[in-house]
């Protein structure tokens, strides 16, 4: 565009500028919007993958206009009708925007999100938040995938991703049995030199570090999600590898679809401000495990301590933080419930 006059779309902005300039010179700011994130979406299909597991695909309501696009390892926030709000990977097509698939393992004795999203059927309603991403798939030559049971649905998307650029790779899907297993079809239909399907009932029992990290091309980068002893399982076989000078596995991505368990804990009592209900927290359970069975809507998403969902203000005591998601300022007025801890024998939230 020659210089000169401005353009219509420059005179626009700069009157804009001017008008808030006005605005600001004398006082008033304009107001603060408040931006909706929500997206608000249809369940049209539901399918059984695998015992106690269906996949859900959400799409705009009336089924057109594409979502935001999303990378392999995301996943979406999910308020389901209770009001729960849950975390679920995206197990789809990242080219196919048209809508998103999700997979939920139902939990008998869970806090009750699980059954709540098996209970659901086509043309029902959900809010999603997201798409996020807190186990991205970085770029490397040589990869090791594992997934344990539910596991698979952030792994899914990865190995289409990794099988189309060349790279080499190995798969390892540990589970109870095959009927447990989801999306074994799927599977199926990739390159089977480079898949593992192991069984705890085929083979006597879970599958060890050691054999975990046998499978891995030397020098790979891996990414497990499973439950956290196979984790602290490959985690400890990689710490006690004897060739430290050729690694097989150079680091390590998890993602756990489960709590890591509390170690070293200590009881204390928590104080819930609002109703002034007073909650004991055992040594070996979390302030959002107890604080969930008396407020079931309080929202968490990670349960590790890096999302900050389940952020929220302490009103009285010290708080032993070892979360991954608040600043040193937050931390003087709040805690993450999923991770961190009493420094005393009390705290009082807001809740």
């Amino acid at each position: 565009m020659p210089l000169g006059r401005p353009s219509g779309v420059f005179r626009a902005v700069g009157g804009a500028v001017r008008v808030l300039d006005g605005l600001n010179r004398f006082g008033r700011r304009p107001p603060v919007l408040a931006v909706d994130r929500d997206l608000r979406l249809v369940v049209r299909e539901v399918h059984a993958e695998a015992k106690d597991v269906v996949s859900l695909w959400l799409t705009r309501p009336g089924g057109s206009g594409q979502l935001p696009a999303w990378h392999p390892g995301a996943h979406l926030d999910v308020v389901a009708p209770s009001g729960r709000l849950r975390q679920y990977s995206l197990c789809g097509d990242p080219s196919d925007l048209g809508g998103y698939r999700i997979a939920v393992r139902r939990i008998a004795d869970g806090l009750g999100g699980s059954r709540e999203m098996h209970e659901l059927r086509p043309g029902d309603e959900l809010v999603v938040r997201g798409p996020r991403s807190a186990f991205p798939l970085i770029r490397a030559p040589r990869y090791l995938f594992v997934a344990g049971g539910i596991g698979i649905t952030p792994i899914l998307p990865m190995l289409r991703a990794v099988a189309a650029t060349g790279a080499d790779w190995q798969f390892v899907y540990a589970g109870r049995d095959r009927d447990s297993m989801p999306f074994l079809g799927e599977i199926s239909r990739l390159e089977q030199s480079r898949v593992t399907i192991r069984t705890d009932v085929e083979n006597g029992g879970p599958p060890t570090g050691a054999e975990l990290l046998g499978h891995a091309p030397e020098g790979a980068t891996g990414y497990l999600c499973g439950p956290p002893p196979m984790v602290t399982a490959l985690r400890a076989a990689m710490d006690s590898a004897v060739d430290r000078a050729a690694p097989r596995l150079v680091a390590l991505h998890t993602e756990r679809f489960s709590a890591p368990p509390v170690v070293g804990g200590r009881p204390f009592v928590v104080e819930l401000a609002r109703s002034r209900r007073r909650l004991a927290v055992p040594a070996d359970r979390s302030v959002l495990d107890v604080v969930s069975e008396a407020v079931p809507t309080v929202a968490y998403s990670c349960r590790q301590g890096f999302c900050g969902t389940c952020r929220t203000s302490v009103l009285s005591g010290d708080v032993e933080h070892h979360d991954r998601a608040l600043t040193e300022p937050e931390r003087d007025r709040e805690m993450t419930i999923c991770v961190s801890r009493a420094k005393g024998d009390q705290l009082v939230l807001d809740l």
